[in-house]
């Protein structure tokens, strides 16, 4: 999906409180055979399409970002005296990460702590929790923080599981550093039992926010993804960001019903404090070659003017396009013509693709059932955690 194309990706990070030392191939679906378009259509849906491109605008995020940001920084913490220093803030726009980039290692049993040389201080801790139908949860958590406590750190990871064949892997992780950045995030992964159709499946979420210590400036995204064994799949986000006087969102999903079905859809939009707002947004709906795609572009000027260019297309199916569309400047065009419909009939991403990425789930043990005893499912709750809370939040309570 295209992001918003503004703001930072990384806080700017100031070091003075340290010391020292698969892709997929995409399956596509093409009905009909092209001819010769109308010379007007192809002028109008041309600046349709730049304008889709050009619609926000946005600030460089050079100036916010550091070259430093995207290498591992020297950390305060000396080699093998504890955990590594944690004090780099989540990227903008990275989606969910696969279980291998995280390196989740549950220690058994640690409760250790210990101060390094330039007087920071870290600490380790595990343990294992259980509860009724058969939960178990092992974690392990570490932290640590400068001398003067100006910078920050924890990083929680856990795994669990019980009798109903459910199953989690998570990690929860913040901070804060010595210019005032701070940040928050979280991932998880699940494997359960559907209620309704007794299909496994599987679901990924992540969740980053951070705050600039140093300017009006945050961000705020929610991600998810939902797999099961037939094929149905979905995923979407919401994002919400601020850079001094400009604020800006952004939402977008796909639903994929396995049966050739597919959905997708995009919203965007932006504001600045002196009142001028734009955005765009799009959706397209298909199923056996046949389905509609349709879309608007707008903005609105300080003094409440607004522009608008609405789109839209019928796609038949047999090689026939139905094509319309028209603006508040007066511009219009309703046309049919000879053209190829292409949609991604499938996700490029999958089942199979998250169950391979997905071993370490896969392989948790939950704890041994007594004989006799039987498990009782409360899979809707467990689902329904993953699910999207809060798409605009307030950073200002980060």
């Amino acid at each position: 999906m295209a992001s918003l194309p503004p703001a930072f990706g990384v806080l700017r990070l100031r070091r003075q409180c340290c010391s020292s030392g698969k892709v997929t191939p995409i399956r596509r679906i093409a009905v009909g055979s092209g001819g010769n378009n109308a010379e007007e259509l192809k002028k109008n849906m041309m600046m349709t399409q730049k304008l889709r491109i050009q619609a926000l605008p946005f600030a460089s995020s050079q100036s916010l970002m550091s070259s430093r940001q995207e290498k591992f920084f020297p950390r305060c913490t000396p080699k093998n005296s504890g955990p590594q220093f944690r004090d780099t803030p989540p990227k903008r726009d990275t989606g969910i990460a696969n279980e291998k980039d995280w390196g989740i290692s549950l220690n058994e049993h640690v409760n250790e702590s210990g101060v390094n040389v330039d007087g920071s201080t870290w600490y380790r801790e595990s343990g294992e929790d259980f509860g009724e139908n058969g939960l178990r949860c092992r974690w392990t958590k570490m932290g640590g923080q400068t001398h003067d406590g100006s910078s920050e750190w924890k990083e929680t990871w856990w795994e669990k599981s019980d009798w109903s064949g459910y199953k989690e892997l998570g990690v929860e992780k913040s901070g804060r550093n010595c210019d005032g950045d701070s940040w928050w995030e979280t991932w998880r992964e699940v494997l359960y039992q559907d209620e309704w159709s007794n299909l496994a499946r599987i679901e990924r979420s992540a969740q980053k926010q951070a705050k600039s210590g140093i300017e009006n400036a945050g961000w705020y995204e929610n991600w998810w993804e939902k797999y099961d064994a037939k094929g149905w799949t979905e995923k979407g986000a919401h994002k919400y960001g601020r850079l001094n006087e400009q604020s800006w969102w952004e939402k977008w999903g796909e639903h994929y019903d396995g049966r050739g079905s597919v959905l997708k859809w995009t919203d965007k939009w932006a504001e600045t404090e002196l009142g001028t707002k734009w955005g765009d947004k799009w959706e397209d709906k298909f199923f056996e070659g046949i389905g509609t795609r349709q879309g608007e572009t707008w903005h609105v000027s300080p003094t409440g003017e607004r522009w608008s260019r609405t789109w839209g297309e019928e796609h038949f199916g047999n090689g026939k396009v139905h094509k319309y569309g028209k603006s508040t400047a007066g511009e219009s065009w309703d046309i049919v013509v000879d053209e190829e419909t292409y949609y991604e009939a499938e996700p490029h991403y999958g089942w199979a693709e998250v169950v391979g990425d997905s071993s370490q789930l896969l392989s948790i043990e939950p704890q041994e059932k007594p004989p006799g005893v039987y498990p009782y499912l409360d899979l809707k709750s467990s689902s329904a955690s993953s699910l999207p809370k809060d798409d605009n939040p307030s950073l200002r309570s980060l």
